[in-house]
């Protein structure tokens, strides 16, 4: 047991072992080249909204495009999309060097390289996340998010000091061109792995259909609908360190671009504290009284910042904003990831994403604005009572805890045997289910259809509803419909073993002979004529 719950166990597994490596390569450039980016603005601005927006620049396509890009990470290949985003980043990265070293940038400019970035980072992050329970087991799933994130932070630690000395030595261009070389480990890596690929048994959905599944999903997940939305408070108020810390280390701290890095290593050095922490905070206390505890932390390194004229004190009250920013970030990763099914965990991430760094673009620009309205030391003062809000907010709205419930496919599907002869396109489909219910049972059968329609509409029904017989009051049919009959078969392969739970107790319920009666039926909105359908030779498996 001590070894399952260690943050090292996901080690035990080569392939994350040597993907996790080159990630640190891959981050340690992203970090020199955020140094380059937010020190070359303040030289090319006195705007404090503009050096604010390198920030916003970088995750705002995050919000925008992430739940594209998860759509992407549940029905193509993980890997070849990562791949893509990785040579993707690489070629913005090297052309960025050239125009710095050719002197070439403005501010808009420079602001439209680090969205081009932003743009690989938003196609890569929900295959790359996604991938992780892939690679680990469900146990080991929790160690490896927070190892992820302990990776980054320990280049964060170094990595902004390095891109400090570079830019003081070599100037910006330099931490660029670092930047674009440093893809190079993580693309020898991905193109190694070989992960284990299973042959779906239907057609790949399509683009739009995928996306709007994804988002149905989601807001029929009470649990994380609540991750998403402290998330999104959490990342618009925590941003307005990493967003104003380049004002801070001119105006306040009075040093150049070193000072900036070693700031920013220090906030990293406080990750990887947190990170190594995660484990033991996670056993003693809920995960709504870590991040409680996350956002007051927070808060408090934000007023210290604030007030600070002092450079080893602002050093210093990074240490607990680092560790607090990783124990949040993580806690509501790990709480998306154990609550979704492997067919939609890319998409439920991809849209944890939006929230989160969609707060994080929009904190940015706020606190830019505040900080050029008056100074940055009111934009972080204030910054620190919105994250008192979100720890106010859990009072009303708890983050739920990790639960057992098996979201691993029921496997239980078999496609019936059809007489007509559809092809998957065929449609609209009318599914009608008999019930033969006692008039004792009717409370707990309507509670059970409650949570049934919500299972239903989650994994693709629409028009769901429920009948009761004038003449037989003891009989109850529960309808929907789906587009066409390859929407059916991917309904019901979507149905996990939790579900598995509201089906039984509605067949205990069911007094009528064997298990309730099912009517698969295919409409037709006009009367034809003739029905062109074919009838089969003989009983066959439904395509």
């Amino acid at each position: 047991m001590a070894e399952r719950t260690s943050i090292l166990a996901p080690f035990r597994h080569e392939t994350f072992r040597t993907l996790w490596a080159a990630t640190l390569m891959s981050n340690l450039g992203g970090l020199v080249q955020s140094v380059g980016a937010g020190w070359m603005m303040t030289t090319l601005t006195t705007s404090h909204n503009m050096v604010a927006l390198v920030q916003a620049s970088t995750t705002l396509p995050i919000m925008v495009f992430s739940i594209a890009a998860g759509a992407l990470a549940d029905n193509f290949d993980r890997r070849s999309v990562m791949l893509v985003a990785q040579a993707g980043m690489a070629l913005v990265s090297l052309s960025l060097a050239i125009t710095a070293w050719m002197g070439l940038l403005n501010p808009w400019l420079l602001l439209t390289f680090t969205f081009l970035i932003g743009c690989g980072t938003a196609l890569f992050n929900p295959s790359w996340q996604a991938s992780m329970g892939d690679i680990v087991p469900r146990d080991d799933l929790p160690g490896a998010v927070t190892l992820n994130s302990m990776g980054f932070n320990m280049m964060r630690s170094v990595g902004p000091a390095v891109g400090g000395m570079i830019v003081a030595l070599a100037g910006a261009s330099a931490a660029f061109a670092v930047n674009a070389l440093s893809y190079l480990t993580l693309i020898a890596a991905l193109w190694r792995w070989q992960p284990k690929r299973t042959k779906s048994r239907l057609p790949r959905e399509r683009f739009g259909s995928a996306m709007l599944a994804g988002v149905r999903y989601m807001s029929l997940s009470p649990n994380l609908l609540t991750v998403l939305f402290r998330g999104f408070l959490f990342g618009f108020a925590a941003i307005v360190i990493m967003a104003l810390l380049p004002s801070v280390a001119e105006e306040y701290v009075g040093g150049g671009a070193l000072v900036y890095g070693t700031l920013l290593g220090c906030f990293g050095l406080g990750a990887i504290g947190g990170a190594f922490l995660n484990g033991r905070i996670r056993q003693r206390f809920s995960n709504e009284v870590i991040v409680r505890l996350a956002c007051l932390g927070f808060a408090a390194s934000c007023l210290g910042l604030g007030f600070s004229r002092d450079a080893l004190l602002s050093h210093l009250v990074l240490l607990p904003a680092g560790a607090c920013w990783v124990l949040s970030l993580s806690l509501f990763n790990v709480s998306i990831q154990l609550s979704s099914p492997r067919w939609v965990v890319g998409r439920a991430l991809s849209l944890y994403q939006t929230a989160t760094f969609g707060g994080m673009a929009g904190g940015s620009w706020i606190w830019g604005l505040t900080a050029d309205a008056t100074d940055p030391q009111w934009a972080l003062v204030v910054a620190g009572g919105v994250l008192l809000v979100c720890c106010g907010v859990g009072f009303v709205l708890p983050l739920p805890q990790f639960n057992d419930r098996d979201l691993n496919p029921l496997g239980t599907f078999n496609e019936p045997l059809l007489k007509l002869d559809l092809r998957p396109r065929s449609g609209p489909i009318m599914v009608m289910i008999d019930y033969e219910i006692a008039q004792e049972d009717i409370s707990r059968f309507l509670a059970l259809m409650s949570d049934r329609r919500r299972i239903r509409i989650r994994d693709g029904a629409r028009q769901w509803s429920l009948l009761r017989d004038l003449e037989k009051p003891n009989i109850w049919v529960e309808s929907y419909h789906v587009p066409t009959w390859v929407d059916y078969v991917r309904h019901n392969l979507r149905r996990t073993k939790a579900d598995a739970d509201n089906t039984e107790q509605l067949r205990a319920l069911h007094r009528g002979e064997g298990l309730p009666h099912v009517h698969r039926m295919i409409e037709r909105q006009t009367v034809p004529l003739d029905d062109t359908t074919p009838l089969r030779d003989s009983p066959e498996i439904g395509a």
